[in-house]
This record gives structure tokens, C-alpha cells and sequence, in this order.
């Protein structure tokens, strides 16, 4: 009996469509993978970016270290123990430690605790940031309260009790007498160019405007005061009749030597108000680019 049922049908699909299928597919994918592949790249530079401002932010930080050092390492030179400042460098020591350790801190963390982190950490630079305007006197009147404040020395050098110790401990500092040695051979002309630091310009000799004759750094002889020499005198008058050629007395109750040890000291402490000023700004900018750099990774999916 003759079968006839039909043959099976090929079971193999026509090869010119599978190719064209196969083609299309490979197409295809490139396409789905070009986005992916510039968003993995834009992460990866987020990221690296976000390094390195924590790199920077890191060596911003070491100066607050080194500052530390100084402020300690100073705390018992220019009399300024007796004004009680060795309290106030121990404290902003202190201070700084704490902003170096939660500066750095907030680095590492930053990638896991962003927001509180950037937050945590501008507290302290804040507090530094206002602690500086204070130092440069930036607050006027207002700094008259604060220690080591231009306003502040000038407070204390008009108490006569601060003063007679201050002059005390100038004198055993032996300033004076070291001037006088290092001007043994010097001339009146030579001696009227050299640049003296203010304590020694206004405790060591008389002012300029007294009109005084040279003999050595701390030894000179009263010229009589007639015209426009006297007349010139008349502002420093009270400092000229209280220069004594005696190396104990000096000027060192003059109004020239107040003010040459309060610039002194506002010299010192104008600069450490411009550094942490400097450093407060430095590393909240340095923070705020990190901040912004991790929340833009995180909103890239790195």
C-alpha cells in the first residue's frame, strides 16, 4: 500500500533569514552598550576626581600640624606668659588637633556619610574661620574682650600691674644689653639705618623726635630744646624726660615701649589670625568640591 502521507517539512529555517536575524542582533547591541559604557566612564572620573581633592584636602590640612608646633613651641617666649597666653595657645592647639582630626575624618567618610560629614565638619573651620577675623582685630570694639586681639593688648599694657612685670621680664631678656654690645663700634649715621625690632627701637633708646645725641645704643645725652626741636618733642615729651641712660631704667616706662611690645605681639598674633583664615577658607572649599564630587558620583551610580 503506497504511503501517502506528505513529507515533514524542513525543520531548518531559510539560512539567508537567520543570517539577516543574527546581523540584526549584533547590531543591535552596540547600541544598548554605548550608554552604558559612557555612564561607567563618567562614574570612573567622578571618582578619581573625588580622590584626588581628598588627596588635596589631606595635604591642606598638614599646615594645621605644623601650626600646633609653633603655637606650643612658642608659648613661653615674648613675656607673653604674663599676660596668660600660654592658656589661649594650649587651648588653640588644642582647637586644631580636633579640626585636623575631623577634617580628615570627614575624608574618609565621605563616600559613606556625605551630608553628615560636610556638615560635622564646617562647624570647627567656622569657629576658625571667626577666630581669625578676631586675631586680625576684625571686630573693632568688639575685640577688646577677646584675647590676643590688638584691642586686647593695649588694655593690658595700660594696667600698671600687667606693666611692671612686662618690663621685668623684658629687661631679664637682656635685649637691651645686647643691643648695646652688638653697637659697640657703630657711628651715630650708621646706627640711625639699622633696623630694630620694635621692642629695641622703643624700650632700648629714646625717640627720634627727642632730638637726644648719639653715644652708643643705649647711652645718650639730652640736646637743649630750642625752636622747632622743642616743638617737635612736645609728642614725645613725657617719653623724653623719662629716658634714663641707666641700663636698668632706659625707656622701659616710656609709652614707646608699651607700643613696641603690643606691636610685637600684634605681629605675631595678626599672623596666626591670616593663617587660620587662610586655612579655614582653603578647607572649606577643599570640603564643598568633595562634597559635591561625591554626591555627583553617587548620583552617577559609582
Amino acid at each position: 500500500m503506497e504511503d501517502n502521507t506528505n513529507p515533514n517539512p524542513n525543520p531548518n529555517p531559510n539560512p539567508m533569514e537567520t543570517v539577516a536575524v543574527t546581523v540584526t542582533e549584533e547590531e543591535a547591541k552596540p547600541n544598548r552598550e554605548v550608554p552604558e559604557k559612557k555612564m561607567t566612564d563618567k562614574a570612573i572620573q567622578v571618582k578619581n576626581i573625588a580622590g584626588l581633592i581628598s588627596i588635596i584636602t589631606f595635604i591642606l590640612s598638614l599646615p594645621i600640624l605644623a601650626s600646633v608646633i609653633w603655637l606650643l613651641y612658642m608659648k613661653d617666649y615674648d613675656c607673653e606668659k604674663l599676660l596668660t597666653l600660654p592658656k589661649l595657645q594650649i587651648g588653640l592647639g588644642v582647637g586644631l588637633v580636633f579640626v585636623f582630626l575631623i577634617s580628615n575624618a570627614a575624608v574618609f567618610l565621605s563616600r559613606r556619610f556625605p551630608v553628615p560629614g560636610f556638615f560635622i565638619v564646617m562647624v570647627p573651620l567656622i569657629v576658625i574661620f571667626t577666630m581669625g577675623l578676631a586675631l586680625v582685630g576684625g571686630y573693632k570694639m568688639e575685640s577688646r574682650r577677646i584675647m590676643a586681639t590688638p584691642m586686647w593688648f593695649k588694655e593690658k599694657v595700660r594696667d600698671e600691674s600687667y606693666w611692671t612685670n612686662i618690663k621685668s621680664c623684658i629687661y631679664s631678656k637682656g635685649l637691651c644689653d645686647d643691643l648695646a654690645y652688638r653697637s659697640l663700634a657703630v657711628k651715630a649715621f650708621d646706627f640711625s639705618t639699622r633696623k630694630l625690632s620694635s621692642v629695641e627701637s622703643g624700650c632700648c633708646k629714646p625717640p627720634n623726635s627727642c632730638q637726644m645725641e648719639y653715644v652708643n645704643a643705649t647711652y645718650w645725652t639730652k640736646a637743649d630744646k630750642i625752636g622747632d626741636m622743642e616743638e617737635k618733642a612736645q609728642v614725645y615729651n613725657r617719653d623724653c624726660d623719662l629716658w634714663n641712660n641707666s641700663r636698668t631704667a632706659l625707656c622701659y616706662d616710656c609709652e614707646s615701649c608699651k607700643g613696641g611690645f603690643v606691636e610685637m605681639l600684634e605681629s605675631k598674633w595678626w599672623r596666626l589670625g591670616v593663617f587660620l583664615i587662610l586655612m579655614a577658607l582653603l578647607l572649606i572649599l577643599a570640603h564643598m568640591l568633595l562634597f559635591i564630587a561625591v554626591m555627583w558620583g553617587h548620583y552617577n551610580g559609582s
